[in-house]
């Protein structure tokens, strides 16, 4: 039973918690006045102390739990976000801080502990006299890794997870496409060193970083340059860095996602069309879904920063947490799947992801034409010139910043490293729904190269904005062209009538991957740099998944 005597520890939210929860406008209306116990011990399965912070609604009665465990620290966002909004709700929030950070004892590593640490702390939770036995758990980002981390082993007391634009892969995390992702890991690792520590530090180290930035992608070699940046050397980021193949043993372990395959507890899934896990999300459904288990998914207009906290994705996690701890399905939507759809702005509900549909191709053709049909005799190949020292830039897209997002790209296609093909303008509006792919017939002179493939949306006036897009790294050993397949993530997006299907091919998205340096030389001690020649041959092509024609009568839109 909770009430105010059952917690001796307990105290009134300070005044910062308080006004950081009157800032976030966007929560529901409070059910419950609330109280909590700050810096609570959890000994991890090691003996170490994990320091932890329980908020409870001031109200008699047993509330179900729900925990979540940061390496961020325990304050903005998660304290007003999850902490104050769920126990306002009627939940016990057990908001933990991972081992070495936060005050919490241990050595930092980027996932050995967390499976150990999470099953020593529900260990804990047992111990507690409100607790009911009725667990869930919720998070965005590496707070959704340490949900996959739990559910290896899953404790029988959980009943439900929500993982908000959730990681569950490492390497992917690193190296997408066999490319290090260099912005992105960047801002990541300074976020886990120094959010935990404060918004002053936090920042601080922001400030730091963008002001070294430049130098740090420009510099050569990237193992050594990029310390300036962080306020120090890195162990785990250069061990990132220095392993890119997936089936180092380096890695053993580090993908949390294999809980998926067999999981039973019900899990719901957000994300958002630029979220840099977005694909880690996709992948995380449809492991759920082979495996039988109860599972939802809501994909919005958002990027990995501002899914979370959005009003719907605060609606879904909440309801999905009421129907599986407190047996209320009174919030949840009837479809497992609901989208917004980009170049419309509608929300449709669907029975599964992706939805049936038909696929097309597009073809490259020479004077940037795409074209339906392929082209005929043998047309010469398409070249362009991708040099590192001059690297071809990044455009908005799923970043972990402001520059997130759609963005116009004319600046970037004007540009002599980029090819551009584009349709006629359609005379009816096109929807596409899925995922989205470049096949391409690829030759290059140094045998190293990396292929970006972007798919765009040119309006009547020839602005071309970023829709979706990938990269693939390339170890090119053959004599003729390869067969290469540029995943370019996914999309539900409709192009109106009017507007051009524009694929976008580079070398290169610079400082969101790291450059190829054209040399094949490690990464993180490479120094020399070498241009390279890029061809595309015929017949390369643009496969998008066009929805079917009763696509609106899935469900509702809204």
């Amino acid at each position: 039973m909770t009430t105010a005597t059952a917690h001796p520890s307990a105290k009134k939210l300070p005044l910062r918690i308080r006004a950081m929860r009157r800032a976030m406008g966007n929560l529901p209306p409070k059910l419950h006045d609330v109280a909590h116990e700050p810096g609570l011990v959890v000994p991890a399965a090691d003996g170490s102390a994990l320091l932890t912070d329980h908020y409870f609604p001031l109200a008699v009665g047993d509330f179900p739990t729900v925990l979540v465990r940061s390496p961020y620290g325990r304050g903005f966002p998660w304290a007003p976000m999850y902490g104050v909004h769920l126990a306002e709700q009627g939940f016990h929030v057990v908001l933990q801080s991972c081992r070495g950070s936060g005050g919490s004892g241990g050595e930092t590593d980027l996932w050995r502990n967390e499976a150990a640490d999470g099953r020593a702390t529900v260990a804990w939770l047992r111990q507690q006299p409100w607790f009911t036995g009725v667990l869930g758990t919720i998070g965005a980002s590496y707070l959704g890794y340490v949900q996959w981390a739990l559910a290896l082993d899953p404790p029988p007391e959980l009943r439900a997870m929500v993982v908000q634009v959730g990681l569950h892969d490492l390497h992917a995390f690193f190296h997408p496409g066999g490319a290090f992702s260099l912005e992105t890991a960047l801002t990541s690792t300074m976020g886990r060193l120094s959010q935990h520590q404060g918004m002053k530090e936090s920042v601080r180290a922001a400030l730091r970083l963008q002001r070294h930035l430049g130098k740090i992608s420009r510099t050569l070699p990237l193992g050594e340059v990029y310390a300036a940046g962080l306020g120090g050397r890195v162990p785990y980021l250069e061990e990132a860095m220095a392993h890119p193949d997936p089936e180092d043993p380096h890695w053993h372990g580090a993908d949390a996602g294999v809980a998926a395959e067999r999981l039973t507890v019900p899990t719901a899934l957000i994300t958002g069309w630029h979220d840099a896990l977005l694909d880690q999300t996709l992948q995380q459904y449809a492991r759920l879904r082979r495996a039988g288990c109860d599972t939802s998914l809501l994909i919005g207009p958002w990027t990995h920063n501002s899914a979370p906290g959005g009003p719907e994705a605060l609606t879904e996690s909440l309801a999905w947490l009421r129907a599986h701890l407190c047996d209320d399905p009174s919030g949840m939507r009837e479809s497992r799947v609901r989208v917004h759809m980009s170049g419309r702005q509608t929300w449709h509900d669907l029975p599964d992801w992706p939805p049936p549909g038909t696929e097309r191709r597009w073809y490259l053709g020479s004077g940037g034409t795409l074209r339906e049909r392929a082209p005929e005799g043998t047309a010469a190949p398409l070249s362009f010139r991708y040099d590192p020292a001059d690297p071809t830039p990044s455009v908005g897209g799923p970043l972990l910043s402001p520059k997130a997002g759609n963005r116009d790209n004319t600046a970037l296609e004007a540009r002599d490293d980029v090819l551009t093909f584009t349709t006629a303008p359609l005379t009816e509006p096109l929807d596409v729904v899925g995922p989205v792919r470049a096949e391409l017939r690829v030759t290059t002179d140094t045998g190293h190269a990396d292929v970006f493939a972007r798919l765009c949306d040119v309006d009547d006036r020839g602005r071309s904005v970023n829709v979706c897009d990938g990269l693939r790294r390339l170890h090119l050993t053959e004599d003729g062209p390869a067969e290469v397949t540029v995943d370019m993530s996914a999309t539900a997006h409709r192009f109106a009538a009017g507007h051009m299907i524009r694929l976008q091919i580079s070398g290169g998205a610079h400082p969101r991957f790291a450059r190829n340096t054209g040399t094949g030389e490690p990464l993180t001690t490479a120094t020399r740099l070498q241009p390279s020649e890029i061809s595309l041959h015929h017949p390369s092509a643009l496969a998008l998944p066009l929805a079917d024609a009763d696509f609106d009568d899935r469900g509702p839109a809204h």
